[in-house]
């Protein structure tokens, strides 16, 4: 088995070591769907239970290694007879093409297997007529003795938790960053507009000096050079952004090394226009600076600017 990557790998060498395709195989049941939905998070193109002799043919059509930056990761098992007669002579046909390519193959004790189709009440696919669980799963190492043998990289699912998997996977085949992988949404709202439901991470800024009782920054927002000079420049506001700072220093990697996808930070104020726009924005541009890859927006602007008059932002 080859399985050999690096936490410290620069992106350059990162995507140098990632393979154009990887096709995911192994014994039913030992986790190929849900190592499917980490490729996914990690943007390959996926598709599930493709017969080995389409795999150029889609890779082609998708355009990998075509400049583009593109990955293809399959899914392939063996519920069509036949189909792993197939596989090697698919590996060469694309090696021909220059696109590389590896086999990631999953297991798991056939104690832990049984256990798994027993707790979802579910058949073992490949089971025949007659046939126990233990004897399909039996029978299926034997057909996928000589593909594991090719594998570039074997993962024992028994005692692995899906992070573990997760995490062991986007080491070897993405060309992130463990911090670049989970996106970071930083967004501004107003409390009078409602509270986000869909933050992990909220803070309320609205012990902030408020730039709406100036005349002159009552229309403006958080975006404009005077409101956040007022708002950011403020004493109070440059010890809060220290505290506010190392908190997220302190969470960040947790949250990483948990192999979270998303992570959505909502920053708040009276309606959304002036002081939460202001530290969202400081709070994307620190986190930026941090190599995590961050999109910034701001829910209630459009309605705030509309009511600039009324209650205080």
């Amino acid at each position: 088995m080859h399985d050999s990557t690096s936490n410290s790998m620069t992106a350059a060498e990162l995507a140098d070591r990632v393979p154009d395709i990887v096709i995911i195989t192994g014994l039913s049941g030992s986790g190929r769907t849900q190592a499917m939905h980490v490729f996914e998070d990690m943007g390959y193109f996926c598709i599930d239970n493709l017969p080995p002799r389409l795999i150029l043919q889609l890779a082609e059509l998708v355009g990998i290694n075509a400049g583009i930056g593109r990955h293809l990761a399959v899914t392939c098992d063996l519920r069509s007879q036949g189909l792993f007669d197939e596989l090697l002579d698919a590996i060469q046909e694309l090696r021909a093409h220059e696109m590389s390519c590896k086999i990631v193959f999953l297991e798991a004790s056939d104690e832990v297997l049984i256990r798994r189709y027993s707790e979802n009440r579910r058949r073992h696919p490949l089971a025949m007529a007659g046939e126990t669980t233990a004897d399909a799963i039996q029978r299926e190492r034997v057909q996928l003795a000589s593909v594991r043998d090719r594998a570039d990289m074997i993962i024992d699912t028994s005692r692995m938790r899906t992070t573990a998997l997760r995490t062991r996977l986007r080491h070897a085949f993405s060309e992130l960053t463990d911090q670049q992988l989970m996106e970071v949404q930083v967004f501004s709202f107003g409390f009078k507009h409602g509270m986000p439901v869909e933050a992990d991470l909220m803070i309320d800024v609205r012990f902030l000096p408020n730039p709406f009782y100036d005349p002159e920054m009552r229309t403006m927002t958080g975006l404009d050079e005077k409101v956040a000079r007022f708002v950011l420049d403020n004493p109070k506001t440059k010890e809060f952004l220290d505290a506010w700072f190392r908190l997220l220093d302190a969470v960040m990697p947790g949250y990483v090394a948990e192999g979270k996808p998303q992570l959505s930070i909502a920053i708040g104020c009276t309606g959304g226009q002036h002081r939460s726009v202001a530290i969202a924005e400081a709070t994307a541009r620190y986190l930026e600076r941090q190599q995590y890859h961050v999109t910034i927006s701001h829910r209630d602007l459009p309605r705030a600017n509309r009511t600039a008059t009324g209650e205080a932002h």
